[in-house]
Formats: C-alpha cells, sequence, structure tokens
C-alpha cells in the first residue's frame, strides 16, 4: 500500500513498535543521545504588558541578541483565541486523508497547502510530520483555496488569531527597531511595512513509537524575519545552547518568538 503521509506512517507503526529506517536519525542526531537530559532551558521571558517601553525594548533587543529566541506573555491575544487556533488545527488533521488531500501541495501552489507527500532531506532521512501552510495576511495575499473548509470555524479562528498576532507584531518590530538605533518603525518597513506577508504552519506530529530515534524536524533555523510560535501541551521543542541539544520550557499560553535569518542578515546596525 503506497503511504503518503507521517500519519499513516504512524498508524502502522504504532502496531509493530518500529519506525521505518529512513526516519531513523545518525547517532549524531538521535534526540536520546543529543539531549542534555534533567535540564530544562528557560529561556527568557519577557511581559509585554508592562508600561516602562525603555525597559521594554532592552529586554528585547538582549534577548534577540543573547539568545535569539523568547517568550512573550500577556501579549493581548485572548486565550481562547489560542485555544481555538490550536483546536482547528487539530481537528484538519483528524480528518480522512481524502479530504485534507483537497488541499494538498502542488507544484504550482509553492509552500501552500497540506503537506502530504514526504520529501528526503539531503541525507536521505525524512522528518516525523505533516503540516499545513497558507498565507493569512494581507487580504491581497490569501488565496482561500488553501485553507480547510472543515472544520466549519477554521476560518473564523485563524483570521481572529492574525488580527491579534499582527498588533503582538508590530510590537516587536518596534522593540526591535528602537534596540539597535532606529526609529521605530523602520525594521516593519525594512521587512514589507504594510505589505508583510504573515504565513500560518500548522505542524502535526503523529504519536511516534521511537521517539528516541526520531526528529519531527532536522535543526534548522528559520528563514523568516520573525517567527510567532504556539505550542500546544506536548513539550517538543528545543534549543541548542553552550554545545548542548536543551528541552525548552513551555508557559501556557505564552507566545515563542524565534529571530528569523532575515533579521540575521540585514544591514543594520548590531546590537
Amino acid at each position: 500500500m503506497e503511504v503518503d503521509g507521517v500519519q499513516a506512517v504512524a498508524s502502522i507503526c504504532k502496531k509493530v513498535d518500529i519506525i521505518p529506517s529512513e526516519f531513523i536519525r545518525s547517532e549524531n542526531e538521535q534526540p536520546a543521545i543529543t539531549t542534555l537530559h534533567g535540564v530544562v532551558l528557560e529561556v527568557p521571558v519577557i511581559d509585554l504588558s508592562d508600561s516602562d517601553e525603555a525597559k521594554l525594548v532592552e529586554l528585547v533587543a538582549e534577548s534577540s541578541k543573547n539568545w535569539g529566541i523568547f517568550q512573550v506573555v500577556n501579549h493581548g491575544i485572548p486565550d481562547e483565541s489560542i485555544s481555538k487556533l490550536i483546536e482547528v488545527g487539530k481537528e484538519f488533521f483528524e480528518l480522512p486523508r481524502e479530504e485534507k488531500e483537497v488541499i494538498a501541495k502542488t507544484p504550482e501552489s509553492g509552500i501552500e497547502g497540506y503537506g502530504t507527500s514526504l520529501e528526503k532531506e539531503i541525507d536521505g532521512k525524512k522528518g516525523w510530520v505533516d503540516h499545513l501552510f497558507h498565507r493569512v495576511w494581507p487580504p491581497s495575499a490569501i488565496n482561500f483555496k488553501y485553507w480547510p473548509k472543515n472544520p466549519p470555524s477554521y476560518r473564523e479562528a485563524n483570521e481572529k488569531y492574525a488580527e491579534k498576532l499582527r498588533e503582538v507584531s508590530d510590537k516587536l518590530f518596534k522593540y526591535l527597531s528602537l534596540g539597535i538605533g532606529l526609529e521605530g518603525h523602520e525594521m516593519k518597513a525594512a521587512a514589507g511595512g504594510d505589505d508583510l506577508i504573515y504565513m500560518m504552519k500548522i505542524n502535526y506530529y503523529p504519536p511516534c513509537p521511537r521517539p528516541d530515534l526520531a526528529l519531527g524536524v532536522a535543526a534548522h533555523t528559520d528563514m523568516s524575519t520573525l517567527t510567532i510560535l504556539v505550542p500546544n501541551e506536548v513539550q517538543g521543542l528545543q534549543v541548542f545552547r553552550d554545545d548542548n541539544w536543551y528541552d525548552v520550557k513551555y508557559i501556557p499560553n505564552a507566545l515563542i518568538i524565534h529571530i528569523g535569518d532575515q533579521i540575521e542578515v540585514w544591514p543594520i546596525p548590531i546590537i
């Protein structure tokens, strides 16, 4: 039987407690070997409700420079919006395969759509993940062809989240700009201004019978300007720091901010 997605692979593997060899990482990548166990990394936490803007600018700049990742709390996105976003994403991946494939990626769609085909990495290995990718802003960039029709509340949940997300993004760009000596609007303007494209990516990691051998995604940096990550209740994010891989401690309903490659390479003052 032909298998197109990791969900299908997982449904077979759970019965035999093994995974195909293309998912088994080399020893220098296997989580059981490479993770520093017994230590949970506490990345910087920034309270965006703080009225002291100078303090926020300093915290965002320092966290970005020294860590490249931080969490924000009291960010203004209601807990129910985050919960609903996670809920509709989960419901989509629980749909029958045939229904998900209605919005499957094609050569014409580029990065948008449901990731049903398993692409090998350079070393021939595969990640234990399926995904859904589509634009959520600006309206001129959205193609609803790649938004699920089911669950019926998917569109509303994404639109409400995206509206509040842009407010968070604007604050972060402002604080980053001020933190490197620019005017508050300059970094967002350099990223695209009002035409800046916001992408939604939902990763789905099916239960894996051998999580000690596999990775959801390989070690990487993000090609974005900023990545704003909404974690769920399953711990899984790891960060490489001081020559070790660490599990990252989540704060419920916090947002995890990654500084992306585009900010790293911009010809702007170094913070």
